[in-house]
């Protein structure tokens, strides 16, 4: 029986070889450019996020920058807030948390959601609306991938950047990540800079006692918060804080005393607040708030609380002395007139307020008075 012949391979023809050479390194060519646009776009943002110098800045960077950047759809930064520190830092620069509906910030590590709480690395692949609807802060529907970039600081999760393509080979799990897992480190060590930084702008703001803004800031701030209450139509409301007999604090105590109870007034005062609540030390022991969004029964609400909060308790001194503390309260709320220039307007509201302040002292303090007008 004879056996079954196989073909033997013939050699290929030179000509076809040359041409299988050219296509491969064509491809190879096109992958390195790609690569390099790639790399280019990732240094472009580093260098964008290393010399920013203002934390809205630097988070309008890391959202609708990268957006451009890598032509994606989806770009949400949810950050851990615990102390609101970021929240406060921006509304010191005129910025509201609530103007940035792409970043979220958390009160708890324990917020952040299971997809990303204990992640050490990025994490790329096919969107699963059930597990990254709310981080992406979309039902959108035409979402292929995604990329979840947790940002890292001494080994604990700070923020999560996450990157949503319609492509769904965007992002796969066969994906390097060393670039993106890079970039997230950047975001987050520039975070914590940036957030140093406007510390400092805003020291020259602050009460170095109290803790609280000084009456700089409230100049700074007020006409702006009137006209976004004018824009917005929103309510804004002040109150005028006096603690009662506090020359006799000083005199019978001496002036240590004082400012131990001004810093606990401070303190008092500033639990009760919200975060968009502006908390000055307008001048010896005066306080005023601002509150933005805040009725003027709402505003008399919380100053019954203030007043309350602090004549609760007596005021720990040294030596085991305590010391009994009342406060009275002004409170007025904004009436909008056309004419006016929001610098006018402010006067008007504070005035309103003072005044208010003043009947509750003459009245009999360790009570809240509520303004008829602010005309």
């Amino acid at each position: 029986m004879r056996k079954k012949a196989y073909p033997i391979d013939q050699p290929r023809d030179p000509q076809e070889e040359i041409h299988l050479l050219r296509q491969r390194l064509l491809a190879l060519s096109e992958e390195a450019h790609k690569n390099e646009a790639v790399l280019k776009r990732f240094h472009e943002r580093e260098l964008s996020l290393l010399t920013c110098d203002s934390l809205p800045l630097l988070l309008n960077y890391m959202t609708e920058g990268m957006k451009k950047s890598f032509d994606l759809p989806y770009i949400t930064l949810i950050l851990l807030d615990e102390s609101h520190e970021l929240r406060h830092l921006l509304l010191h620069t005129n910025t509201h948390p609530e103007d940035l509906p792409e970043i979220r910030f958390l009160d708890s590590c324990h917020e952040f959601d299971p997809a990303v709480r204990y992640l050490s690395k990025p994490r790329l692949g096919i969107y699963v609306q059930q597990n990254h609807e709310t981080l992406l802060s979309t039902k959108a529907t035409d979402i292929g991938s995604v990329a979840l970039l947790p940002m890292l600081r001494n080994g604990q999760l700070v923020g999560c950047l996450n990157m949503g393509s319609r492509d769904p080979y965007r992002f796969t799990r066969h994906h390097a990540s060393d670039f993106l897992n890079r970039l997230a480190t950047i975001g987050a060590i520039c975070l914590e800079n940036v957030a140093n930084r406007e510390h400092l702008v805003i020291s020259g703001l602050t009460d170095a006692l109290t803790g609280l803004h000084n009456r700089r800031y409230l100049e700074r701030r007020l006409s702006e918060e009137i006209s976004r209450a004018q824009r917005y139509q929103h309510p804004l409301s002040c109150l005028f804080i006096d603690a009662d007999h506090f020359k006799q604090v000083n005199d019978n105590h001496g002036h240590h005393a004082g400012d131990m109870v001004l810093r606990e007034l401070a303190l008092r005062i500033s639990e009760c607040l919200r975060a968009s609540d502006i908390a000055i030390r307008y001048g010896g022991e005066e306080f005023t708030l601002v509150l933005p969004q805040t009725s003027l029964q709402e505003a008399s609400q919380l100053a019954e609380r203030i007043r309350k909060s602090v004549s609760r308790q007596a005021i720990p001194l040294r030596n085991d002395q305590e010391l009994a503390i009342t406060v009275s309260i002004g409170v007025s709320t904004l009436t909008l007139h056309p004419e006016e220039s929001a610098e006018e307007s402010g006067e008007r509201l504070l005035n309103s307020a003072d005044k208010a302040l003043y009947d509750a002292k003459n009245s009999g303090r360790n009570r809240v008075v509520v303004a008829t007008s602010s005309k």
